[in-house]
């Protein structure tokens, strides 16, 4: 399929977000609008959660912030639950067709603008498995097992209903492709996302960057780069480094922000721990991941995994876990995967790679991303597969929906049909 030719307005609509401290959404909507100015005729309207009601029109960009609440535990995060206004802002600028990025109320507003503008194209982007790493973990963490489960099989439904509304619906992996067939939602793409590898490249190594965060450690350095809270499992990573044997000198930076990152400083305290907080700079994040040696994930959901192909642009061999996509991210030869869960295990594994063969590790894991995960290709794919198949999708609904009109018309009587078309 070819990307539109004629000029779209194209509408991302996201319910949760930060503009510091959070990860893969926002790397998402900035490289989208690059590629949307620089490669194609098509207008892009964004629009997010912010601390006020506002709207900046640059050109083909238009970038509207839809004043919500801090997420309570999370305040880097907001969520828009001020549906009304979203409404306003899609009825004054009319987009063709809408992408959803969040899985909770804002499907619906889009679902409900559709029925209004039927000729409106619906994609949704399934981020994340919420039924499973959402809504199941932390109802079990709650309620218990039992109540855990029944959630989850209320949000499984509502996945159902809500993702069927859509005319396509894309996913970052092929196992979620599956989890979605599972939920019998089956006109799913996969959609890989990107990195720069210009940006983030082996040669941004700088040996200074340890003693910048006044790290002494002279042996492997480990680093995380994303949110430091429960749903990544970010606790994990401070066990597995208490596990690593003293004489190894390892240190362990963890960069990013979150609910868990205050108690997590308070638990480090003394060791080879560094907390450098959220890197908004993508330079300063760059400079970081190539002056390490080992990536450390022990997120067990993650869908596709941006954190991990920029690390392992950077030249990094992964230690991660056996779960979600990081299988699809981490292929053999280019890290370690463990059990959910096991400290030890990683632990065990950082130590195979950094006494092993390291530095075959961080040169193919560089060459497993080049030229298959860049960005030019997730959009190339977005435009030329994925919006031509929901944009066929509408015109084919709004077809159906105008002969199952005129076959209703046709079984009233004719002289009924007189009296409606006199207006009598």
């Amino acid at each position: 399929m070819t990307t539109p030719a004629e000029p779209l307005l194209i509408c991302d609509l996201t319910q949760s977000y930060a503009p510091h401290g959070g990860g893969g959404i926002g790397t998402y909507l900035r490289e989208k609008r690059r590629y949307v100015i620089d490669h194609t005729p098509h207008r892009l309207l964004q629009i997010v959660p912010g601390r006020e009601d506002r709207i900046v029109e640059d050109g083909r960009h238009i970038w509207v912030e839809v004043g919500a609440d801090q997420v309570r535990g999370s305040p880097n995060y907001r969520f828009i639950m001020r549906t009304k206004v979203v409404r306003e802002v899609l009825e004054r600028f009319r987009p063709d067709l809408i992408e959803s990025q969040c899985p909770w109320v804002l499907p619906w507003t889009a679902i409900n603008y559709r029925r209004a503008f039927p000729h409106t194209a619906l994609v949704a982007g399934y981020h994340t498995d919420f039924p499973n790493a959402h809504i199941y973990r932390v109802g079990s963490e709650l309620f218990g097992e039992f109540v855990g489960r029944g959630l989850r099989r209320l949000a499984t439904g509502y996945a159902q209903v809500t993702y069927r509304e859509f005319d396509r619906v894309y996913t970052l992996s092929a196992m979620m492709a599956e989890v979605l067939r599972g939920y019998r939602v089956d006109h799913v793409d996969v959609l890989s996302l990107g990195v720069d590898t210009a940006l983030f490249n082996p040669e941004k190594r700088d040996p200074a960057w340890r003693r910048e965060l006044g790290l002494t450690a002279q042996g492997p350095l480990l680093v995380y780069a994303g949110r430091i809270d429960n749903e990544k499992r970010a606790d994990r990573l401070l066990a597995m480094f208490r596990h690593l044997p003293g004489e190894l000198d390892a240190a362990l930076v963890m960069i990013g922000d979150g609910k868990l990152r205050e108690a997590l400083c308070d638990e480090a305290r003394g060791m080879q721990v560094a907390f450098p907080g959220f890197m908004a700079d993508r330079e300063a994040l760059a400079r970081a991941l190539a002056s390490a040696d080992v990536y450390v994930s022990a997120m067990a959901d993650e869908t596709f995994g941006i954190s991990i192909v920029e690390a392992q642009a950077s030249g990094l061999p992964v230690v991660g876990v056996s779960s979600g996509a990081m299988p699809e991210r981490i292929v053999p030869g280019t890290g370690l995967l463990v059990d959910v869960d096991d400290a030890a295990a990683m632990a065990a594994a950082v130590m195979r790679v950094w006494q092993g063969e390291r530095e075959a590790m961080a040169q193919a894991a560089r060459a497993h991303v080049a030229g298959r995960f860049e960005w030019h290709q997730t959009f190339e794919q977005l435009f030329g597969e994925v919006y031509p198949r929901a944009l066929a999708s509408a015109r084919a609904r709004n077809e159906k929906g105008r002969f199952n009109m005129g076959a209703a018309l046709s079984l009233l009587p004719v002289s009924r049909l007189r009296r409606e078309g006199s207006g009598r």
